[in-house]
């Protein structure tokens, strides 16, 4: 239908941000959160999961390359990826794009952010739904990381709502020591942790978390522009420290063996280290050892 209306984030009771909305697409109540979709004037197609932005058109692309290029990459040899959340299938297609990539299973434990995100905004994943090499769960992650083969991924890739609601057993002890159980021996796991400016705590407490599990922690950085606050923080949790400090020219080098080189909007190899080199207002939320 038409409107002539406003939508307002409900992240933060005291700021946010509103879209003018130019016509409603979706608005559904799954079993486990409330779902809309709607043409916004200047970002495209945009997705609230409990009045809280999840992906626009316009900008997904930052948060979608960063969450899977910089694992891929750092690793330089994943061929198994684990993908929990990321029902609308972005981070499943950028995983794709890797030609040594062998398997990725995406794990969603709401199917109806798949059906909305494939009738509403089909160009977020592309061809991806498809691809031979994709295994597509409609299933808990937790439960599915629990009962995981020890060693069977290579990386873990974390794209969940905050840890309220439906996406908060996914910021848990027991999730992050199964992920380093279910990782191979130069295995890590990526996660959301919010915008540092706003959601410090988030980075404090799921770094302390991982690092009772894996012996290198820290975050990288993307500037999300609807994920208002500034930089978003991307955990980082790995079982090989030197993954981090890969020298810019290998990374090029691997994204050019992966097929991804000067085909992205935001990630490039330099972008990729210098995501690491952290301003202190964030890093002093991380551990030290």
């Amino acid at each position: 239908m038409t409107t002539d209306s406003w939508v307002n984030e409900t992240l933060y009771p005291a700021w946010g941000q509103r879209f003018r909305v130019v016509r409603e697409l979706a608005r559904v109540k799954s079993d486990f959160q409330d779902i809309m979709v709607f043409e916004s004037e200047t970002h495209g197609r945009v997705m609230l999961l409990d009045g809280v932005v999840q992906i626009t058109e316009m900008d997904e692309f930052v948060y979608q390359e960063m969450l899977t290029h910089v694992p891929l990459l750092a690793h330089g040899e994943a061929k198994r990826v684990l993908i929990i959340g990321a029902g609308d299938g972005g981070v499943l297609r950028r995983v794709l794009e890797h030609r040594n990539v062998e398997k990725a299973v995406m794990v969603e434990i709401d199917g109806e952010v798949i059906r909305l995100a494939k009738e509403f905004m089909p160009g977020i994943a592309g061809d991806a739904w498809n691809d031979p090499r994709a295994e597509v769960l409609v299933a808990d992650g937790i439960d599915y990381v629990r009962r995981a083969e020890a060693g069977s991924f290579d990386v873990v890739i974390v794209d969940s709502t905050d840890p309220i609601g439906v996406g908060e057993v996914l910021f848990t002890d027991e999730f992050y020591a199964n992920a380093a159980r279910l990782l191979s021996d130069r295995g890590l796991i990526v996660n959301q942790c919010g915008v540092p400016a706003m959601q410090a705590e988030e980075l404090a407490e799921t770094s302390l978390r991982r690092g009772k599990v894996f012996p290198d922690i820290w975050a990288y950085v993307a500037a999300v522009p609807t994920y208002v606050g500034g930089y978003m923080t991307l955990g980082w949790a790995a079982k090989d420290a030197t993954m981090r400090a890969v020298p810019v020219e290998e990374i090029r080098a691997r994204a050019e063996r992966a097929g991804i080189l000067g085909k992205t909007g935001y990630w490039t190899p330099e972008i990729h280290l210098g995501a690491f080199q952290l301003p202190p207002y964030i890093a002093k939320h991380l551990p030290r050892k």
